[in-house]
């Protein structure tokens, strides 16, 4: 089966406001839908990893040459540092199927538990079976 990297944005969908000037419930409802739709994922065996990002303030790049110390910077950043919030691997059969998941993602709720309808970037993994699709 195809595996999936969805990718979250971190912009606020349809709402401007970031999440720490919400109403606690909302913010709630918000984390709960992650929580059902995340338990759901992993019972069906499609999610295969979730993980959400921290601030992107704490944000750091890091280039090296392999022989001098390593140059660490807070910036200039690529767009991810400023939009990526967090990411998921799915293992589904279809692309179709990422697709719907990503769809559920987008949904999660927002003030006044209105959709936030978050931009999710779906990306197939690469794997040996795939590498003609380059």
């Amino acid at each position: 089966m195809p595996k999936f990297l969805l990718m979250v944005n971190h912009d606020g969908g349809v709402f401007e406001e970031p999440m720490d000037q919400w109403e606690p419930g909302d913010i709630a409802a918000h984390f709960n839908y992650y929580e059902v739709l995340t338990k759901e994922l992993t019972e069906s065996g499609e999610m295969v990893q979730f993980m959400a990002l921290a601030d992107p303030r704490l944000t750091k790049i890091v280039r090296s040459d392999g022989s001098a110390a390593p140059v660490v910077t807070d910036g200039p950043f690529p767009e991810s540092k400023e939009v990526l919030a967090g990411f998921n691997v799915f293992d589904v059969e279809s692309e179709a199927r990422a697709l719907e998941i990503a769809a559920r993602i987008s949904a999660v709720p927002g003030p006044g538990r209105v959709p936030t309808q978050q931009p999710v970037e779906v990306r197939q993994v690469m794997s040996d079976d795939s590498q003609g699709d380059l």
